[in-house]
């Protein structure tokens, strides 16, 4: 990763800080970006003096699909290239809410799908026009299957999971790495306190899975590992059962 430009989208998350500090010790040129900004200059300011390296940042909401272009010039201008992108935007909503409201599920699906879908856009035609890079998206195992508990951000990671593969195949001959990335739970601000939570691993444990995915030229993670073999064990139930469980 010496002297590559990264952008890291999402960047105040627990995951993409150990991402990005994992990436500036690697020697990577980094932008942030993030609705917080006062976080994001803290986050810029800490990396960079504590590993001596470039580190821009700039605010981005993902709902705000109008300013997704012109941001994205922003980043060049500020990186001067782009090398590769890593996706950690979105956001779990709550599940009773949504179904009663369809602004609270817009949300859930504007921050987790067509928000990232509209980000991604212009980067993955530059990465192409470029004929080399790597695009990173963080999905989730929730996109493997609908869930009542959760079907609504499920359904976003789904589709993200599925606009991923469908990038990959495009952008495979132009020598762009797409990677597609399927946590099961994290310790993040966005599980705290949330129940059900079990095998929880810790961001630093998913940062260094995915960069080695990534060295690996891998096209799809689960992390941590054991949940390829969970998904695969509820992928498969018959949906008449499968109807039937409290999951």
């Amino acid at each position: 990763m010496k002297g590559k430009a990264v952008l890291i989208l999402g960047a105040t998350s627990s995951m993409a800080r150990s991402l990005c500090c994992k990436l500036a010790q690697q020697g990577a040129i980094l932008h942030l970006a993030g609705r917080d900004a006062p976080e994001l200059e803290r986050i810029a300011c800490d990396i960079a003096i504590r590993y001596q390296t470039p580190v821009t940042w700039s605010r981005v909401d993902a709902t705000q699909h109008d300013t997704h272009p012109e941001f994205f010039q922003q980043v060049l201008e500020r990186l001067g290239r782009l090398d590769g992108v890593m996706v950690t935007l979105g956001e779990l909503g709550e599940q009773a809410q949504a179904q009663q409201d369809f602004q609270q599920a817009y949300r859930i699906l504007s921050s987790n799908y067509t928000g990232v879908v509209s980000l991604l856009t212009p980067i993955a035609n530059y990465l192409e026009k470029q004929q080399g890079g790597f695009i990173v998206g963080v999905s989730s195992v929730a996109g493997d299957r609908g869930r009542q508990s959760n079907y609504i951000y499920g359904s976003a990671k789904g589709g993200l999971s599925l606009f991923l593969q469908g990038l990959r195949n495009r952008l495979t001959p132009a020598g762009v790495q797409v990677l597609t990335v399927k946590p099961g739970f994290v310790d993040t601000k966005m599980t705290f306190g949330k129940p059900g939570m079990f095998l929880v691993a810790s961001p630093e444990q998913v940062a260094d899975d995915i960069l080695k995915a990534l060295s690996q030229n891998r096209d799809i993670l689960y992390t941590p590992s054991f949940w390829w073999g969970i998904m695969a064990i509820i992928r498969s139930i018959p949906e008449p059962l499968f109807k039937r469980m409290k999951l």
